[in-house]
């Protein structure tokens, strides 16, 4: 049980469209970890789902003036984010999900976003693809930019063209990007997505336009659900305990509006699930039956 002066919620404002919270299964399992954690203590989560971020920054100062929640969860810090300075002046209890905001001074559940970025590339380099695009979620987001100067950086190491486009994390956007990278003359072998809608749209188009996945074409997505498992083919994924991450954050929170020191988290490691969407790329596929033919010939 709380033993502090509790308005009995946590606020969790996500500034996007509601027909993309419904369609993306990242956000209902991060609430569900926080939620089973604050349960224990009779707290709630009060999700407020606007479409602007004016309309964000409005709810806090709602908040703030009613007095309707102990403390707020921060997602999706962007660059020139002016949320935490508002959150600092309204008073409001903050932890900040991702990378923490030096001026706002809250704790923070950090997230590691190049490393897994680093792994997945290199999975794709190991299977001999040289040509790798990515479809991003929005470039303002601090985790976005983080992912994209991984893989330039990757890229640049290994000598591997990048391609990188801007996405939404939306089904839409991941069907038109894809189109847009397999019309190339030289379209990509592999594609990176930042999501798994994205990645299960794109998959669709690449059978859409008879592009064979992973014959032609590898496919790796970023959060593993249900979605990438039953695909077919299933998708590979960058998997990450998106509910333990959840529970992560619920503990901070508790420490914080609980008046304890808040401990240094991290969310859990993201990891590598390899399944049935990336292969070998087709020509080193070639090079390795020619070398298995030719062995079994000296053989005999």
């Amino acid at each position: 049980m709380a033993t502090w002066n509790s308005s009995g919620a946590v606020g969790l404002v996500l500034a996007r469209p509601a027909r993309l919270l419904g369609a993306e299964p990242f956000f209902m399992e991060f609430i569900a970890g926080i939620e089973e954690r604050l349960t224990e203590h009779d707290l709630s989560v009060l999700l407020h789902v606007v479409a602007t971020h004016d309309a964000e920054l409005a709810a806090y100062r709602r908040w703030a003036g009613d007095r309707l929640v102990d403390a707020v969860v921060l997602v999706n810090r962007s660059v020139d984010d002016p949320r935490p300075a508002l959150l600092r002046d309204v008073g409001l209890p903050v932890v900040v999900v991702g990378e923490p905001d030096a001026e706002l001074g809250a704790p923070a559940v950090r997230t590691d976003d190049a490393g897994p970025v680093t792994e997945a590339l290199h999975h794709l380099l190991e299977l001999g693809h040289s040509r790798i695009a990515r479809i991003t979620g929005p470039a303002g987001l601090l985790h976005t930019a983080a992912r994209t100067a991984a893989m330039l950086d990757g890229c640049r190491a290994a000598g591997a063209v990048p391609m990188i486009l801007e996405g939404d994390y939306s089904e839409e956007s991941g069907a038109k990007l894809t189109a847009a990278l397999l019309g190339l003359p030289e379209p990509p072998t592999a594609i990176l997505y930042d999501n798994d809608v994205m990645a299960v749209a794109g998959l669709g188009v690449a059978k859409e336009l008879g592009v064979s996945v992973p014959g032609e074409l590898s496919l790796v997505a970023w959060d593993d659900s249900t979605l990438c498992r039953l695909a077919s083919p299933a998708l590979t994924t960058m998997s990450v305990d998106v509910h333990q991450f959840g529970v992560s954050v619920a503990e901070s929170v508790l420490e914080l509006i609980g008046g304890h020191t808040v401990a240094e988290r991290w969310s859990p490691t993201a990891t590598l699930l390899v399944r049935e969407s990336s292969s070998v790329v087709p020509d080193q596929k070639n090079k390795k039956q020619n070398r298995q033919s030719a062995a079994h010939v000296n053989d005999s």
